[in-house]
Order: C-alpha cells, then sequence, then structure tokens
C-alpha cells in the first residue's frame, strides 16, 4: 500500500464516526446514514489523488454527502407513514436518564417531521456549528434560503416542542 493509500484508510478510520453522526442527522435514518457515508467515502477514493491537501479530505467528504443528500431529496416521493405521537411522560421529579432519553426521542421525532432542507440547515448550523454563507455554498442554495429554512424549522420545533430548553434560546444572528 502506498503513502497516499495509508493515508486515506487512516482518513477513514479516525473520520467516519463524525460523518455518519452527520448522516444520521440528515437522514434520520441508520441505513440512509451509512448509505449517504458509504457514497461520500466512495467518491474521496475516487478523487484522493486530485485533493493538493489531504487534512481538507473530511471538508471534501462532507460537501460530496450534502450533495448526494440534496440529490435525494429531489428524486420522486413516496409518501411516509409515521406511527401515532409519542409524548413524553411529564412526571414532577423523575430526573434520571429515562427523561433524557425520551427527550432525544422526542426530538428526533420532531426533526423527522421538519422538510429535508429544513433538517440540512439544522444540522449544518447547530450541529456542526457552520455560518449561514457556510451552509448556503455547502447545500448550493443563496444565504437567504438558509435564513429562511432556518427560521420555518425553528417555528415549527417550538410549537411541536414548547417545553425544551434548548429551543428557546435565540440563535446568534448572522452566525
Amino acid at each position: 500500500m502506498d503513502a497516499r493509500e495509508a493515508d486515506y484508510a487512516h482518513f477513514v478510520r479516525t473520520r467516519t464516526h463524525a460523518l455518519l453522526r452527520s448522516a444520521y442527522l440528515l437522514t434520520g435514518d441508520q441505513h440512509l446514514a451509512e448509505d449517504l457515508v458509504q457514497e461520500a467515502l466512495a467518491r474521496t477514493h475516487r478523487s484522493w489523488q486530485r485533493l493538493e491537501r489531504t487534512e481538507n479530505a473530511e471538508a471534501y467528504a462532507r460537501k460530496v454527502m450534502y450533495h448526494a443528500q440534496v440529490s435525494f431529496w429531489r428524486r420522486p416521493k413516496v409518501a411516509e407513514v409515521f406511527p401515532a405521537d409519542f409524548e413524553p411522560d411529564s412526571r414532577p421529579g423523575a430526573d434520571d436518564h429515562a427523561d433524557t432519553t425520551v427527550e432525544r426521542l422526542v426530538l428526533r421525532r420532531a426533526l423527522l417531521t421538519l422538510s429535508p432542507k429544513q433538517r440540512a440547515v439544522i444540522v449544518l448550523r447547530f450541529f456542526e456549528d457552520h455560518t449561514e454563507a457556510e451552509a448556503a455554498q455547502l447545500m448550493g442554495v443563496s444565504v437567504s434560503t438558509v435564513k429562511t429554512q432556518t427560521a420555518r424549522a425553528l417555528d415549527r420545533l417550538r410549537s411541536l416542542l414548547p417545553d425544551l430548553s434548548v429551543l428557546t434560546e435565540v440563535p446568534e444572528a448572522g452566525r
């Protein structure tokens, strides 16, 4: 194995888990996330020789992943049916790990109700901490589209989850 292949193998071993987390947040499904990461890694491997600096490989893979997901969203849709809404048990004084788990499940369910573009904006802006301009560039849309989709997504999440403290904080303007 030559040095470039060894660098690629090291990149895959060290960064796949982080790519999977982002892909899961984009897709909302573990299997789709794995497929998305596999596609991004395959395309990154094909372009590995053209990368000037291998330190930028993760950024390249993420951009490939976002573009592949946007292409997936543009395909014709099949209606999804979700089970009845899940409401957490709101017992006072029940401070244990179950409450945290329930909160995460409720938040995940709420994220799945967002449109794919809104979910992508939320992942890019708040999970991966990209600026509006960076998110717009990664998604191939305008900054105003990112702002609009962010506002709509947060409004939707706040209406679905009025008691979730994370959503009541106002994000920094222009960030």
